[in-house]
């Protein structure tokens, strides 16, 4: 990592780092305002379908399916952004801004080129967030239940926060392990002018998938 961080200081000087800020703050910014809002709407809607004491024994279920039905549709809203991030960083001198590099893929490849990385961007983001979601909710439970020697109701703020942020912290090392294989390939795909999701899978292999991407 701290190599990646010298090489691109070295290439293109300190403001390199800042490459493709603006389709990353707004892609993202889609993404999350979908993702959590849908997420609460999915598991409200399930959980009523379910029934309450159904629910409750299946919680589980509930927040893998409402966090791979929020993030289903919250990454059609993130994709053409990463699409244009990626080519951004990735290939020297295509574009340096936003304002030119959305005509421009659109002239390249037509309106494909923002989508083309979507089903990668599905296998790495919805196990992600299954994996974020499910592990937080049950993780908080757990910690409440074994770790902590008072009730939830009675601790003060402060501590719910330190709980709240182990449980952030262990769902995210799952959810790294989980998606990394996906994000190299989405990384691959949209770097590569006329490349598949299983041409990029290919090339990087494995190996490639999970500790480098090869560009």
């Amino acid at each position: 990592m701290f190599k990646g961080f010298r090489v691109s200081v070295n290439e293109g000087g300190p403001l390199s780092l800042s490459k493709g800020w603006a389709p990353t703050f707004i892609g993202y910014s889609i993404q999350g305002l979908g993702k959590f809002g849908l997420y609460e709407v999915f598991k409200m809607y399930y959980s009523k379908w379910l029934g309450e004491e159904t629910s409750y024994r299946w919680r589980t279920t509930i927040y893998l399916a409402a966090s791979a039905s929020a993030e289903f549709f919250a990454d059609i809203g993130l994709a053409p952004w990463e699409a244009l991030k990626v080519r951004i960083q990735t290939q020297p001198g295509w574009s340096n801004t936003l304002r030119e590099g959305l005509p421009k893929l659109y002239r390249e490849e037509g309106p494909w080129g923002f989508y083309k990385g979507l089903a990668p961007l599905w296998m790495r983001q919805i196990p992600y967030t299954m994996m974020k979601f499910a592990c937080f909710e049950r993780t908080v439970e757990f910690l409440y239940k074994y770790v902590v020697p008072v009730p939830r109701d009675s601790l003060p703020k402060s501590q719910q926060l330190v709980v709240t942020f182990a449980a952030g912290y262990i769902a995210g090392v799952f959810c790294a392990i989980v998606s990394h294989p996906a994000d190299s390939v989405v990384s691959k795909l949209n770097s590569d002018v006329g490349s598949t999701a299983i041409q990029a899978a290919k090339n990087l292999g494995w190996g490639g998938a999970y500790f480098k991407v090869d560009m």
